[in-house]
């Protein structure tokens, strides 16, 4: 195994993972909802009434956050990512992704994030399966393909 030291962030790692968790944890707690992404979004395409403001306003805010960084931070601070794959590729992985979702219950974050730290045995099963394949399919693409 070769790590990219250029590119490891342990801290920033860390400290992003405290404030999802963070946030999960206030947002159970005040909302008495699970913190998934696929559930917000689900949400919004058969809405109840008086349930999209918030949906919305947290997806803008999802979205407005890394402009936030941007304009806040130093530019030495924020590492764009870069993505090598073309626009068909990162298509059909968002479609895969979208499958496995809806297939799933629920997305890596309701289950990795929130599910686990209810102990839910469904999503122990669930973030295994999605961690198991991704293992799979980095090696097979890093040593067989």
């Amino acid at each position: 195994m070769n790590i990219d030291w250029n590119h490891f962030t342990p801290w920033a790692s860390l400290a992003g993972g405290v404030l999802l968790g963070l946030a999960s944890a206030a947002f159970i707690l005040v909302n008495g909802r699970i913190l998934g992404i696929s559930g917000i979004i689900g949400g919004l395409m058969m809405p109840k009434k008086g349930d999209i403001e918030w949906r919305i306003s947290f997806l803008l805010g999802m979205f407005a956050a890394p402009f936030a960084m941007g304009f806040l931070f130093p530019s030495d601070w924020v590492q764009v990512p870069r993505i090598e794959a073309g626009y068909i590729a990162i298509a059909i992985a968002g479609l895969l992704v979208g499958f496995g979702t809806r297939f799933g219950s629920g997305c890596t974050s309701g289950h990795g994030v929130c599910g686990l730290s209810r102990l839910s045995p469904r999503s122990l099963v669930a973030t295994l399966t999605f961690m198991g394949f991704g293992f799979l399919i980095v090696y097979v693409v890093q040593h067989l393909i």
